[in-house]
């Protein structure tokens, strides 16, 4: 299953908002999370393979955005790990 990717300016190319960027990568995390890491290589050819229309700049950015989002989560949650050996 692919998603598509439109852009919802009516059909007319320009800059794309960075909300479109979060809203595409959340759903994608959310709709297949076991497609993604920490990689952005990986990320990359997901992202690819899970939608359609998007360009490589675009592609690039939602990769980019997943990568920063799994490795923040992963970083909060090795940190709170590392708090609860503590107590």
């Amino acid at each position: 299953m692919r998603v598509a990717f439109t852009l919802s300016s009516g059909g007319y190319l320009g800059k794309v908002k960075t909300e479109q960027i979060k809203r595409t990568g959340k759903e994608l995390m959310a709709r297949f999370p076991d497609k993604f890491s920490s990689n952005f290589d990986d990320n990359k050819r997901a992202v690819n393979a899970l939608t359609q229309g998007a360009t490589t700049r675009i592609r690039n950015q939602i990769a980019g955005y997943i990568t920063h989002f799994l490795t923040l989560a992963q970083a909060d949650s090795s940190s709170e790990s590392a708090e609860e050996t503590q107590d």
